[in-house]
């Protein structure tokens, strides 16, 4: 008995897109995990704020950085301007950027084939992505290079499916796109694009002539998108930033060792397998013939999609150290060659495979689920929290009706799968909330501090930025140096320092206060067996991660 399609396949982008800004947005909008990378454009964020200038990045401690384009500072920059300068506006738009991922995976499958089943299928799997979910949770680039990359998928499709007769729609979509990306990442975007345009220029099956690709107007938009920012930084700070720029995209991110390239591909293999799990697996039992048969029926298409694979394959591979994330750029495209790998080969008529996956998701929600029960009551939560435990039942018993009737096993598996992270925060909320930045936040409108002088920061630079997000633009904080000489400290008279750190410093014209109190990773397994025990706050207390506000005391 196979799966009704009309059941399973008449999906609406917008409603999967929906469902993975509701089901992630309660994990990506506070900071219940801090990847380290985002201090880098936040912070800067922040500085354009206080000082106006909206075009040159710098560090929490006030050094240039040009490492990366300026797309991704902007994007921080358009949410502080939005909402303000909180954990929320920070993230706001990388979130929404992975939901739009979504919709332009469905947008490029439709484009190649014209088909709701490959399309539809093909978001399911992108929304269940775990390096989408986790990058769209973090304001680093890797997100925005997605969906700008799968911008330019579409119109990658357009010029496969409509040749020299493409409408020019898709062009001005593919440079724009292109572009934009270039202003997100800088040289992997170009490669990626350069790929796919000499590809589409040589491929056998299917040429496009250069007169077609040559599409001037929006080329020269593009370039201008492209070289807007690289050209203003020239003109400000002289041609030496492009070697803090080069060294980063070049320099130390190539490898050279033959053992170290070969590591690195295989892990990177590994992990493209695993990312698309269990998707991959459904299509193992048949995938020969139906891939040889792809291959013929939709030769041009099948092999752009496996040369963006291995293009990313291979510049992941030579790198010197190598993130799962960097094979994100090219997930949408993959995502739907498995869709249409496992919708040619039948997959839907393998409905004990597909429900046992449906059932491991939903066991492990409920077992995520019953811990963030017994967490809240222990520990005591707020009436949002208890609500966001009835809503996760909800969605459970839903995603487990659909699973016994068979009807929507893809959906279920998907939804399931984005619903742990929904699950997750529940808890996360006891453990990483409310974080650093805004306990000192509370502390600083509580001592009513005045924002005129400048903060000296000691410790943990990520916590710094969470601080820095917590104060806000009004307060100018600057990050001190771990190490060498501790002269720099009087020249502040206020400053913010982590525990580990006090020993090492003298204090004695300092009056001290704690400002932060927060569960301390190697401390968590000790704080979670004595959740709800009476000395709970003792042990935190004892064994918890603190910052402490020091004002020197006038002579």
């Amino acid at each position: 008995m196979s799966i009704s399609t009309s059941d399973s396949y008449h999906i609406s982008p917008w409603v999967i897109m929906l469902a993975f800004a509701v089901l992630v947005g309660p994990f990506a909008l506070s900071f219940h995990m801090h990847y380290p990378d985002e201090m880098y454009y936040t912070d800067a964020a922040v500085k354009m704020l206080q000082n106006g200038d909206y075009l040159t990045t710098y560090l929490g401690s006030g050094e240039l950085r040009f490492k990366k384009p300026i797309g991704t500072y902007w994007t921080v920059l358009a949410g502080f301007k939005l909402f303000g300068v909180t954990p929320f506006a920070s993230r706001f738009f990388f979130l929404i950027a992975g939901a739009l991922t979504i919709g332009f995976t469905y947008w490029t499958a439709r484009v190649l084939f014209d088909d709701r089943k490959i399309a539809g299928l093909s978001a399911l799997i992108m929304a269940s992505n775990p390096v989408l979910i986790f990058s769209a949770t973090r304001s680093i680039p890797d997100v925005l290079l997605v969906l700008t990359m799968t911008a330019s998928a579409v119109g990658f499709a357009g010029l496969i499916r409509f040749g020299d007769a493409t409408p020019k729609k898709y062009l001005w979509i593919l440079y724009i796109s292109l572009a934009l990306a270039f202003e997100v990442k800088g040289l992997p975007a170009a490669a990626l694009g350069g790929f796919g345009l000499i590809y589409l220029l040589f491929n056998p099956w299917k040429k496009i002539s250069f007169k077609t690709i040559l599409h001037l107007p929006s080329i020269l938009v593009a370039l201008f998108i492209a070289l807007f920012w690289f050209a203003a930084m020239w003109k400000i700070h002289g041609p030496t930033y492009l070697d803090s720029f080069l060294e980063d995209q070049v320099g130390t991110r190539v490898a050279s060792r033959y053992l170290l390239i070969s590591q690195n591909g295989f892990l990177a293999v590994g992990i493209l397998l695993l990312i698309f799990a269990p998707w991959v697996i459904f299509a193992f039992s048949s995938v020969k013939k139906t891939v040889v048969n792809l291959r013929k029926e939709d030769p041009v298409f099948f092999w752009f999609a496996i040369l963006w694979g291995l293009a990313i394959l291979a510049m992941g591979a030579m790198t010197s150290k190598f993130y799962e994330r960097y094979l994100l750029p090219v997930a949408p495209v993959l995502s739907i060659l498995l869709a249409c790998i496992l919708v040619r080969s039948g997959f839907e008529s393998k409905r004990i495979a597909l429900k046992i996956a449906s059932w491991f998701f939903l066991a492990v929600n409920s077992i995520v689920w019953l811990f963030c029960l017994w967490l809240n009551i222990n520990l005591g939560a707020p009436f949002l929290i208890y609500a966001q435990l009835l809503i996760g039942l909800l969605i459970l018993l839903y995603l487990g009706r659909i699973t016994i009737s068979a009807r929507k096993l893809p959906k279920a598996i998907s939804y399931g799968f984005m619903l742990l992270f929904f699950m997750i925060s529940i808890g996360t909320f006891q453990i990483s909330l409310p974080d650093q930045g805004q306990q000192v936040k509370a502390f600083a409108a509580e001592e009513n501090i005045d924002p005129a002088k400048k903060i000296g920061f000691l410790g943990n630079l990520h916590t710094s930025s969470k601080i820095r997000i917590g104060l806000g633009a009004g307060y100018d904080m600057v990050d001190l140096p771990h190490y060498g000489s501790r002269n720099e400290l009087t020249n502040y008279d206020r400053l913010i320092i982590e525990d580990k750190y006090l020993d090492s410093i003298d204090t004695s014209g300092y009056e001290m206060k704690a400002a932060s109190l927060n569960w301390a990773s190697r401390a968590i397994p000790d704080l979670l067996k004595n959740a709800g025990n009476a000395d709970f706050k003792q042990i935190l207390e004892e064994k918890g991660q603190k910052y402490y506000w020091l004002e020197r005391i006038p002579e």
